[in-house]
């Protein structure tokens, strides 16, 4: 067992570092009302397939499920957090399994509509990334997109301070001191030109609060919208 899947398996039997819920996060419901203005119901309907990577308990895959009638599939190193996932989705077309979202996946070409990866992939090293990319592009249909969010390195003290002190062997990268595991953190220029061959950038959304008097605030996000290119 790895030191983040130990982590994660005792914070989702009792949560002593993060504030874990099961209501649907409000990334994601600011991205459905994103779709739902710009699109209607076109990508919220019982004909879409979503897979969530890094689905934790399932409450987005749940929520998607239950408000639009979305199938989908939730991956996650977390067995108890898998568990929980299934017991609380009895009834709804969700598949959920404990894994790691390195590697390939055995899922069919070209046959999800939505991807989410909301602080998941950070967790993997730059060869693991690409290929997940890859896998991302590949089950994704045409016109398909993706949900991604991750943590910003612009003009955030408290992700320098952890390069500097932790260092995590790759660029921009650290162990975080209470998982345990390497965590990558990006700037805008490298999400963009990480993704701008594969994907139509419709949106990006930047997270956390800037420099203030000297002094950092809150960890810094990025949020982008991406269409896999026809």
């Amino acid at each position: 067992m790895s030191k983040g899947q130990n982590f994660w398996d005792k914070e989702y039997s009792d949560s002593k570092n993060f504030s874990l819920s099961a209501e649907p996060a409000e990334d994601l419901l600011k991205f459905t009302r994103w779709l739902e203005r710009s699109y209607g119901r076109q990508f919220l309907n019982p004909t879409i397939n979503v897979l969530d990577l890094g689905c934790g308990n399932g409450r987005n895959l749940i929520y998607l499920a239950k408000k639009y009638g979305c199938r989908g599939t939730g991956y996650d190193l977390s067995a108890v957090a898998i568990k929980q996932a299934k017991e609380a989705s009895l009834q709804l077309p969700l598949t959920f399994m404990a894994r790691t979202i390195a590697g390939g996946f055995d899922l069919s070409g070209n046959s999800f509509d939505l991807v989410l990866d909301m602080m998941t992939s950070h967790y993997l090293s730059r060869e693991d990334r690409e290929f997940l990319r890859s896998e991302i592009v590949r089950i994704l249909k045409p016109g398909g997109r993706l949900m991604y969010k991750t943590f910003l390195l612009d003009e955030d003290i408290n992700a320098r301070r952890m390069i500097r002190e932790y260092p995590g062997g790759e660029e921009n990268s650290y162990v975080h001191p209470t998982i345990g595991d390497v965590e990558h953190v990006s700037t805008e220029e490298e999400i963009i030109k990480f993704f701008e061959n594969n994907f139509e950038i419709e949106k990006i959304e930047k997270t956390g609060k800037h420099i203030l008097h000297g002094k950092a605030g809150k960890r810094r996000s990025l949020i982008a919208y991406l269409q896999k290119k026809y």
